[in-house]
């Protein structure tokens, strides 16, 4: 199915439908997964990310759940809310965008090294026009971490989300790679700490194809 659109209209529709910019109007200056799952998340940050790499922080809040290796020589955040965007003590660059609205990134093209997007992939109602977006403004090589859990605020997730269970939420954030004919094969981790005990947690991770 690469490079194919297998989605209609109705897979994103929210019970509630009203303006985003109105809903996180008002800061949430929280962790939306517990410790166990954000260390499992910094481990796994570890791991890919390159070292000295600018980083995309996609649908960023005041935590970015980032390690503190590998350095970064740079990390810009894209959220919906400035206070929670000024908290984050790890962002260099802070730019307040709603994907909802414009899926497209306000950045150049091959600019960033890695991009990140946690535990809010959820909620986007354009995301094979959003991973395109990302796919341009990757370099070629570079790595997209899309991690999340099983918890969200329900009536702003999308319908197909809110159908499926963790097996087919990665299975789905899998197709919107596959949807954008501009990724390497995306590889589905279960990450949770403990099973049944924190969290769960689950990423679903791939590359930036070469350019031919």
């Amino acid at each position: 199915m690469s490079g194919e659109n297998p989605f209609q209209p109705e897979h994103f529709a929210r019970e509630d439908d009203a303006r985003d910019d109105e809903f996180y109007s008002i800061p949430r200056l929280v962790a939306h997964i517990d410790d166990a799952a954000i260390a499992a998340l910094s481990r796994y940050y570890a791991r890919v990310l390159p070292p000295g790499g600018h980083v995309l922080d996609l649908m960023s809040s005041c935590i970015s759940h980032l390690p503190d290796a590998p350095a970064l020589d740079s990390v810009t955040g894209l959220g919906m809310n400035k206070i929670e965007l000024d908290a984050n003590k790890r962002l260099g660059e802070r730019v307040v965008h709603d994907l909802n609205r414009d899926p497209r990134l306000p950045f150049s093209g091959a600019r960033f090294d890695a991009c990140l997007i946690a535990v809010s992939v959820q909620y986007l109602t354009h995301p094979i026009e959003v991973f395109a977006e990302i796919g341009r403004v990757l370099k070629p090589g570079a790595p997209c971490i899309v991690s999340f859990s099983n918890r969200c605020f329900w009536t702003k997730a999308v319908a197909i989300w809110r159908a499926l269970d963790d097996e087919g939420h990665m299975k789905l954030v899998d197709l919107y790679f596959r949807a954008t004919d501009l990724f390497e094969e995306p590889l589905c981790d279960d990450l949770s700490p403990s099973p049944g005990r924190t969290d769960p947690l689950f990423a679903v991770t791939a590359r930036r194809r070469a350019v031919s």
